[in-house]
């Protein structure tokens, strides 16, 4: 029996649909909701490691950052 593992989703609105995706994994999955995205994100994910034995790293550090856009 395998140990529950608590992975990060990384999620962004693309036209109608959220995409999220799991870095320590590299699974991605998409849904019309950000809870509809996270469950299929979940799914695809347990199926991937059902599949593959994949080492699940530790959690990616994520922090935000500003541009300053150039005008041509």
């Amino acid at each position: 029996m395998m140990d529950n593992k608590v992975l990060t989703a990384i999620l962004h609105k693309e036209e109608d649909m959220y995409v999220a995706e799991c870095p320590e994994v590299g699974t991605v999955s998409q849904g019309e909701t950000i809870e509809i995205a996270i469950a299929n994100l979940r799914e695809a994910t347990e199926l991937y490691l059902e599949e593959f034995e994949t080492e699940v790293y530790d959690h990616p550090f994520v922090t935000t950052f500003e541009v300053s856009p150039q005008n041509a």
